[in-house]
């Protein structure tokens, strides 16, 4: 142990001696492995935050609204508007691979008042079951039950900026607005969803599906009867997402008369393959970024070796004397082994160190929307380390090699 100190400190002094080489040399090991973490890091958070954003619209949620279909089969100049109807939705719930469904009504045309202000934000009429569908969570009163729907109850759940907007300051539950002059209690309030400027889910308010089909039915659709707005729906599990997609296909072609394997026909919306595509994106993002660190860490590694192959030839004499007095090849090796090593690992910990903290300072700072603030990723954490466990490796025992096979008369001649 006391030997081990000896070269310890002789390792000590011999950076301490060549201060301005040890340190650009530490610095672009530092350098290499702090942007390693870092570039990783912030990758990771765009990925989180983008994740956060879909998780804000449910769980595996697929859309699917009204399209275009060729007016004569087979013919595909002349194309014709179809609208999904209430049935579409029935039929959509016996798809085999469908988890669930409901059917929303949307109109972005009524005003609703309160005894202090107006919103003309969004209404949607829908089933209890959107809840479980998307992402809905109520912080004041209650969300819809099947009794609002099945007696038609004029009850409404306010999202966040409506309600800011309607009542100022003041209680919301169990007061009263009007929607196009009809008189509706409210008997909740959503949560603020997202942050920023960005207020389009947090200006949508639910009626009862059945409410709404009663006085706010969907404009624009023609003749068509139980016309809705679009369909949500989940498949059994994220893996048969195309699957169901396919039978969903299927019962549009057969109930508005078009071949269902014209994907130009539907106007529809699947978040799970969105959210793998940009999870490859991310992937290749990560790979890029951690290959551009890591070449950063192998020419600081580089540069070790160089420092390292100058101090045993500036200390040639040196090492002639040791051996002349009776010091091993192994103790020769092993010193300047420890010193290379020593070099990688400290200026490793310093790189982590540093990005460790500049990450905790941008973690106390407001993130922009889709971005969550970068985070040290246990997983390149553990690449780092083995990274400069070989690098370290390579640093001291290539130079220590080369310390050790030298002769100690002729490493006494040299000057």
């Amino acid at each position: 142990m006391r030997v081990l100190f000896e070269i310890f400190g002789q390792t000590l002094s011999t950076l301490w001696a060549h201060k301005l080489r040890s340190f650009l040399t530490m610095f672009g090991i530092a350098w290499g492995v702090g942007s390693l973490l870092l570039l990783v890091g912030l990758g990771e958070g765009f990925r989180s935050g983008n994740k956060k954003q879909f998780d804000e619209l449910g769980e595996n949620v697929m859309f699917i609204w009204g399209g275009r279909a060729p007016a004569v089969i087979g013919d595909f100049n002349s194309m014709r508007p179809y609208y999904l109807t209430y049935k579409d939705y029935l039929d959509v719930l016996e798809c085999p691979h469908v988890k669930a469904a409901v059917p929303v009504i949307q109109r972005s045309d009524i005003r609703a008042v309160s005894d202090f202000y107006q919103s003309s934000g969004q209404i949607l009429g829908t089933l209890p079951i959107f809840g479980q569908i998307r992402y809905v969570p109520v912080v004041e009163g209650r969300w819809l039950n099947d009794l609002d729907n099945t007696e038609r109850r004029r009850v409404i759940v306010l999202g966040a900026e409506t309600r800011r907007l309607l009542f100022p300051g003041r209680p919301a539950i169990g007061s009263t607005i009007l929607l196009n002059g009809i008189s509706f209690q409210v008997i909740g309030v959503v949560k603020r969803i997202g942050h920023g400027d960005n207020n389009n889910q947090n200006l949508k308010n639910f009626v009862p599906y059945t409410t709404m089909h009663e006085n706010f039915p969907p404009l624009n659709v023609g003749d068509t009867l139980n016309a809705i707005s679009f369909i949500d729906y989940q498949p059994i599990d994220r893996a048969s997402h195309e699957i169901a997609k396919t039978e969903v296909h299927q019962v549009l072609g057969r109930n508005h008369g078009f071949d269902y394997t014209n994907e130009d026909a539907f106007d529809e919306w699947d978040t799970i393959k969105t959210v793998d595509s940009i999870g490859k994106i991310f992937d290749a993002m990560n790979m890029f970024l951690g290959s551009v660190g890591l070449v950063t860490l192998a020419l600081g590694a580089i540069g070790i070796i160089n420092i390292m192959l100058v101090a045993v030839a500036d200390r040639t004499r040196e090492i002639g004397l040791r051996k002349a007095l009776g010091a091993t090849n192994a103790s020769i090796m092993f010193q300047f082994f420890v010193e290379g090593a020593f070099l990688t690992l400290f200026s490793g910990g310093l790189g982590m160190a540093g990005a460790a903290a500049l990450m905790a300072a941008l973690s106390t700072l407001p993130s922009p929307p889709g971005w969550d603030t970068p985070r040290l990723v246990p997983t390149t954490a553990a690449l780092a380390i083995i990274s400069l466990a070989i690098a370290g490796v390579a640093a001291g025992l290539y130079p220590a090699r080369q310390a050790a096979l030298l002769q100690p008369v002729e490493a006494l001649r040299r000057e």
